[in-house]
């Protein structure tokens, strides 16, 4: 079957981690991703977790582009890159608001050159507002956000997400709203312009503590590993750990009584609906750890599912990546490298009947498909790539 985005053909200035993360989810969908970057190179490749030398953070959100070199302080470069452009279905930038239209590739040049263009920024907080023009990481998105200040235990600190979380939604984010464009535009035929903001992706994940805001009007605090509105709802103890257990209706929470032998809780007032249980939490969570503390976390898990009640084991990293499960929906494939021998590269997790997972290819070397670029969009001649390089163009 062909891939949802074959045919789709993407120019990406972006570099690090928002930009490259949406890129590399429409590269997985069959989308020709032309990575431009500077002649240094993506920060990325210098930064993150590296393996015998080579950042395998680049590699994983930069697996099936092709890389061009390009500087864009040049003349020369920013004509190419404009070139390129109108031979391209989309744009994708997280230069700092205003950056593009200096080295004029911003949305309203390239739109002279292509009307139907579809132009996606991605910045922390957005092309235009009061913080508009001020520098973000994703720690500084999650801390503006809310979302800090509902994460951790009640008596702690507000605490950061345990990864980039800032970036990687608003990448998917942007690469939904480009794919949706280019759906209106086989209609239409009218370009976009599309604005992804970290600050207003992460606000948009938080619809619990939003509605709970408007509620009672009280900023919601930090509740560690329990629901904010339900209970038993989060982590419980057992005899060597935690385990997860989730409960949010009447029915289950009868059923869960039963299979933890102790039916007379779905009759006792303190836990007669979800709000009472939220009320008594302390109370039961009391009740339930009298019972899980004298098992082992597996055979509580092994009990419950037995009973049909969500409840898990806490899985590291690890574990979630080597599991029989992962393997089994082929979230990780192990491709061929120049230097590393093999690496296991994620996929983006949807799966499309029809449609095999796995055909991943490593990230590319820094300009290392500029010559077939040029030659095969732009027309240029071998001499003339000679040209460019030795000016230090590509």
């Amino acid at each position: 079957m062909t891939k949802l985005l074959s045919g789709v053909r993407v120019l990406d200035f972006s570099r690090v981690l928002a930009g490259p993360f949406c890129t590399a989810l429409m590269a997985d969908m069959g989308a020709d991703i032309i990575k431009v970057e500077p002649p240094t190179g993506d920060d990325q490749r210098s930064m993150g977790a590296f393996r015998d030398g080579v950042s395998v953070s680049f590699e994983l959100i930069n697996r099936n582009k092709r890389s061009l070199k390009l500087d864009l302080k040049s003349d020369e470069g920013r004509d190419i890159a404009r070139r390129l452009a109108a031979q391209c279905d989309a744009v994708v930038e997280n230069f700092r608001p205003g950056v593009a239209a200096k080295l004029g590739i911003d949305y309203e040049s390239l739109r002279q050159l292509r009307p139907d263009l579809i132009y996606c920024s991605i910045s922390g907080f957005g092309q235009s507002g009061p913080l508009a023009g001020s520098p973000s990481y994703d720690v500084v998105a999650q801390a503006l956000s809310g979302l800090m200040s509902i994460t951790g235990s009640p008596e702690g600190e507000p605490m950061l997400v345990g990864d980039s979380v800032g970036d990687t939604v608003s990448g998917l984010f942007a690469a939904w709203s480009i794919s949706s464009a280019l759906y209106r535009r086989q209609s239409t035929g009218e370009g976009a312009r599309l604005d992804v903001a970290m600050f207003d992706s992460l606000f948009t994940l938080l619809p619990t503590a939003l509605a709970q805001w408007q509620v009672t009007r009280v900023a919601p605090g930090r509740e560690g590993n329990q629901h904010p509105l339900s209970a038993p709802f989060g982590a419980y103890a057992a005899a060597d750990g935690n385990f997860i257990l989730a409960i949010a209706n009447n029915a289950l929470f009868r059923r869960f009584a039963v299979a933890i032998e102790r039916p007379a809780m779905a009759e006792d007032a303190r836990f007669s609906s979800d709000q009472q249980r939220r009320l008594n939490r302390d109370a039961l969570r009391a009740e339930i750890e009298t019972w899980s503390r004298q098992k082992s976390a597996a055979d509580v898990v092994e009990c419950l599912g037995a009973a049909g009640i969500p409840a898990s084991m806490i899985w590291n990293v690890a574990e979630a990546a080597d599991s029989a499960h992962a393997d089994h929906r082929k979230l990780m494939t192990t491709v061929a490298h120049p230097s590393l021998g093999s690496l296991r590269l994620p996929e983006q997790p949807v799966h499309i009947h029809g449609q095999e997972r796995g055909a991943l290819r490593a990230a590319p070397a820094l300009g290392g498909d500029g010559p077939a670029i040029l030659s095969e969009l732009l027309g240029t001649t071998p001499d003339e790539i000679a040209a460019l390089r030795a000016a230090d163009v590509i």
